[in-house]
């Protein structure tokens, strides 16, 4: 839920990179994996990391940054010091991909929850409130 807000613009990055620091190392890998994957699920490219490494605050020259030019995606494994920065770099990824993915192929309304989850179900599948 907290991803899903992050990247629709919902919550501000600053909660969530608090949220984040919150959370035990392990734990913190696991987002990061499950941030890879629901990149993934959005339909990210690689045409998007010019823009998720500016969105995120990160310098280009970062672990993180460099790693996603080259569309590497293991950054679970870096040491605990980046996972801050590849936290925000995947978010800032996720965004973007998922942006363009709800324009392009959710606009009539869809049935992929991370859409709808933020949101009342009476609004699921339209976008529009329906009578409850």
């Amino acid at each position: 839920m907290v991803l899903n807000e992050l990247a629709q613009g919902l919550r501000p990055m600053a909660e969530g990179v608090e949220w984040f620091a919150g959370l035990s190392e392990d734990d913190r890998r696991k987002v990061l994996q499950a941030l890879v994957l629901f990149c993934g699920q959005a339909r990210a490219c690689e045409d998007d990391v010019p823009e998720s490494i500016a969105r995120s605050g990160i310098r280009p020259t970062h672990t993180p940054a460099v790693m996603l030019t080259k569309w590497r995606f293991g950054m679970a494994g870096l040491p605990a010091y980046e996972l801050t920065k590849s936290f925000r770099l995947l978010v800032a990824l996720f965004s973007i991909a998922d942006t363009r993915r709800r324009r392009l192929h959710c606009a009539d309304g869809c049935n992929h929850e991370w859409h709808w989850s933020v949101e009342p179900p009476v609004v699921r599948r339209t976008g529009q409130v329906l009578d409850a």
